[in-house]
């Protein structure tokens, strides 16, 4: 099977489309819930996929750690080792070894690292988080980069993200082609937009089968990522998938979409859902306040998930208030189900060109808030 991305629809710079894997087909716009350590937290696979999700996220960094890539590798793959049968994407590490790991030391080979669980030592080279990744078996593979630090001057962003285009050549040279698995380039440059169009320069020419862009959600502010993503966009390939790294809350996503982003991910749907927090069409609740402990409504009446159709917002209250594993079980599979909801009528509204309406019905609900009556 051919890795392949068809687009189907557009509005405006919007795009309705769909990714071909090994394991499937993945419609886009698309969320991937965060399964970092071969698991989406408080989550089986089962409830994972009965959100909606058709593909996960996997971490190189934290796999390599336990149970090491190589052990995964032996026992048939990532997928089998979780049981996860759909599309998987995994990320290159280099954002956990940055942000994770001690007494890091860089340079044009790559990264040396002690680990943040036991201080061992670890090298990780283009090569070898392709490696990883090939053992891993992910349908999606990301080129190894470094994920520039924000703020950052103009100079440092531009050291950092000639960097990450060498990475990115020694990378594609790394990978191995085969049916279904594709490898995806990340456009680096900070928040410089003659940075960002060579950066998508250089991975075009280079050569990939999908394009993220990574460095945001960084602590640039919304207005700042949208303004990226409006000087970046336009110069990645129509007619491969785009990839926003991170990100992130759902008027990030939406306002994303519109400018033609295909794929997102991020762990907030599912971190939210372990402190009490949940996702609702009227904005996010959260379940740890008083007030809730006596409400007999659900969480969000047009919400098919089982916290929604089976449990009371009182109840959910008592569960967090009692720190009770069932909450954050409940709480995350309604979180990605929201997100999932949301990824799905991003994609019909763009079929039938009514992403306008849909935008300003989204914005008009959550301005409404969660105190009004449903």
């Amino acid at each position: 099977m051919t890795f392949g991305f068809t687009l189907s629809a557009t509005d405006g710079a919007a795009r309705r489309g769909q990714v071909m894997t090994a394991h499937g087909p993945i419609e886009t716009p698309v969320f991937m819930p965060v399964g970092t350590a071969a698991t989406v937290k408080a989550m089986t696979v089962e409830d994972v996929a009965a959100t909606g999700a058709e593909i996960i996220l996997g971490n190189t960094y934290h796999l390599m750690l336990r149970p090491t890539a190589e052990r995964i590798a032996e026992l048939g793959g990532l997928h089998k080792f979780m049981n996860w049968k759909r599309a998987i994407l995994t990320d290159s590490g280099g954002f956990q070894v940055m942000s994770l790991s001690k007494l890091r030391k860089m340079n044009e080979e790559g990264v040396t690292f002690q680990s943040h669980l036991d201080g061992s030592k670890h090298k990780l080279t283009p090569e070898r988080s392709i490696e990883i990744q090939h053992l891993l078996g992910a349908d999606i593979t990301m080129s190894f980069d470094e994920c520039t630090p924000f703020p950052a001057t103009q100079e440092v962003a531009r050291q950092s993200m000639e960097l990450s285009m060498r990475w990115a050549e020694r990378s594609k040279k790394a990978f191995v082609p085969r049916p279904g698995h594709g490898l995806f380039g990340i456009v680096q440059g900070s928040v410089y937009p003659d940075l960002r169009h060579k950066s998508a320069a250089a991975l075009t020419e280079i050569g990939f089968e999908g394009y993220a862009v990574g460095g945001l959600a960084v602590g640039e502010g919304q207005e700042a990522m949208f303004q990226v993503l409006d000087q970046t966009v336009p110069h990645l390939p129509a007619d491969k998938p785009r990839y926003l790294m991170g990100v992130g809350k759902p008027d990030d996503i939406v306002g994303a979409v519109r400018r033609g982003i295909d794929m997102f991910d991020c762990v907030l749907p599912t971190r939210s859902g372990r402190t009490g927090q949940a996702f609702t069409r009227r904005g996010t609740v959260n379940l740890r306040n008083a007030r809730h402990g006596a409400d007999p409504r659900p969480l969000d009446e047009a919400c098919a998930c089982p916290a929604c159709t089976n449990y009371s917002r009182a109840y959910l209250h008592h569960l967090v208030r009692c720190g009770e594993i069932l909450a954050s079980m409940l709480l995350t599979q309604h979180n990605l189900r929201y997100y999932g909801d949301l990824m799905k009528g991003l994609r019909a509204a763009i079929a039938m060109r009514s992403l306008d309406d849909f935008t300003a019905e989204f914005d008009e609900m959550r301005q409404l808030g969660d105190i009004a009556p449903l």
